[in-house]
């Protein structure tokens, strides 16, 4: 499992560096002389090159071998991050961060398709949770990480602290990812990707402002306009192109659709958590960033759990059973922290928050396998970028949604000024709510969905009866 944890590692430093920023953004603006409103491009520029190079991906592994981009991809990381930390202006700091978007673009796909291509079907859900352990850490331990670093050392450290993991990723890359690659590479879709990255940014840009107050109502309409529009031409030429840079014939594979939707819709809610309850602590209860950040820490503690626990889960239940009710729970437990207020024990907040990061995480682990369960390994690269591009759309959406009922719910009450614990209520409700639909996707699949994946297997009749089990009502065999 040495490749796994490689990538897991990459995927470690681009994950909580996402999430550590935010904290920093006061003391970032203060020493740049800049509003930390107009500071906020640093994020979203870095969003934006998410949005552009994710679809892109796939074809430059094809082309140029997984070990050359994702060593590339980790050497463009490390050298934007440098640059980050030695910024002296406003813009320069933008600009860095469009260059470690663009490594953290190639870093993300790129690296799950390593694993996926080098991994047997039997292992590939036990190093499917490595993937997942980073993604559900970095957002929580990124704000306490943060808050520290600012406070006791300097704001540049948060970049800094980048250099050590990606010299040691890069040494590792080089001695044991091997160099997948495809022989006959198509042509680039050049239109595609022109398309795909004017609709992605609208998009993404559009989710992001939403509810926050930074662009007027109308502009923030203008950006989901202009993106629909571009996924919408990307749509019709995708149909008619021979070898389209996102590949919408992926979604004919059931469970690659069922994944895909399911996701998406789980990852409304996981999206919203890490922009939500920092809020929360911070404005309903009056806590540090610090404080608050220890508390939400704890929800890794409830992913790491989950590593050595889904193998077994799913193995026993299978994909379609697991998913079906750990939607539920996890959704369940998402709503409920719209009900914490200052006076609950902490204790027992970290308790449900530890809970609900275990469940969580054995959903992401669930959903990221079962999507690409049984998908051939000449299509890994496209399906690793169509997957990674959906996720961040969805975390985006996440966002955006619980920004939009937030945002209506403090309007209703009185203003930014009248925010208490209880006004984030609608907000938790909404998006656990919305993960909780992703139920209705999952009941679709076939009881042996993924089974060559997970370990699961469903006894026929005829087997039951020569252990002593009578057959089930209705029951015709294995399907």
């Amino acid at each position: 499992m040495l490749i796994p944890l490689i990538v897991a590692c990459a995927l470690f430093m681009e994950n909580i560096d996402s999430s550590v920023l935010a904290t920093a953004l006061p003391s970032i603006a203060a020493s740049l002389g800049e509003s930390p409103l107009k500071l906020n491009l640093a994020i979203t520029s870095y969003l934006f090159s998410l949005a552009v190079f994710i679809p892109v991906s796939g074809w430059v592994a094809d082309r140029f071998g997984a070990r050359t981009v994702f060593r590339t991809a980790i050497i463009i990381f490390t050298i934007g991050s440098l640059l980050c930390g030695l910024a002296d202006s406003f813009w320069t700091l933008v600009g860095a961060r469009v260059l470690q978007g663009f490594g953290g673009a190639l870093m993300v796909p790129v690296g799950r398709m390593v694993i996926l291509r080098s991994t047997p079907k039997s292992e590939l859900l036990r190093a499917m949770t490595w993937l997942t352990v980073p993604a559900m850490i970095g957002p929580v331990i990124g704000p306490p990480l943060g808050g520290f670093l600012t406070t006791y050392l300097s704001w540049r450290w948060i970049f800094w602290i980048n250099l050590p993991i990606g010299l040691l990723g890069i040494v590792l890359v080089s001695l044991y990812i091997p160099n997948i690659r495809e022989e006959k590479a198509p042509p680039l879709d050049w239109r595609g990707f022109l398309m795909s990255a004017f609709g992605l940014c609208g998009l993404v840009f559009g989710f992001e402002t939403i509810g926050r107050g930074l662009l007027p109502d109308a502009a923030v309409a203008g950006l989901l306009v202009v993106g629909a529009i571009g996924i919408g031409l990307y749509l019709r030429h995708a149909r008619r192109h021979p070898h389209p840079l996102i590949d919408l014939s992926l979604l004919k594979v059931p469970t690659f659709r069922a994944g895909m939707a399911g996701a998406f819709l789980f990852r409304i809610g996981v999206g919203a958590m890490p922009f939500l309850l920092p809020l929360m602590l911070q404005l309903g209860f009056g806590l540090s960033a610090f404080e608050s950040g220890m508390i939400t820490f704890v929800s890794a503690a409830g992913a790491m759990t989950m590593k050595v626990t889904a193998g077994p889960i799913l193995r026993h239940l299978g994909f379609r059973r697991v998913l079906i009710a750990n939607a539920l729970i996890s959704g369940g437990f998402i709503a409920v922290c719209g009900l914490f207020r200052p006076d609950l024990s902490h204790a027992l907040i970290m308790g449900l928050l530890l809970m609900g990061g275990f469940f969580r995480s054995l959903q992401f682990t669930s959903t990221n396998t079962l999507t690409i369960s049984d998908i051939p390994n000449n299509q890994m690269s496209r399906a690793t970028s169509f997957t990674s591009m959906m996720q961040q759309l969805s975390l985006s959406a996440g966002v955006a949604v619980g920004a939009m009922v937030l945002h209506a719910t403090v309007s209703y009450g009185g203003g930014v000024d009248q925010i208490r614990a209880d006004s984030f209520m609608p907000a938790f409700f909404t998006v656990g709510a919305i993960a909780t639909l992703s139920v209705f996707v999952f009941l679709r699949l076939p009881k042996d969905a993924g089974a060559e994946v997970s370990g699961h297997r469903l006894v026929a009749p005829t087997q039951r009866l020569s252990q002593g089990t009578p057959p089930r009502p209705g029951d015709t065999g294995p399907r």
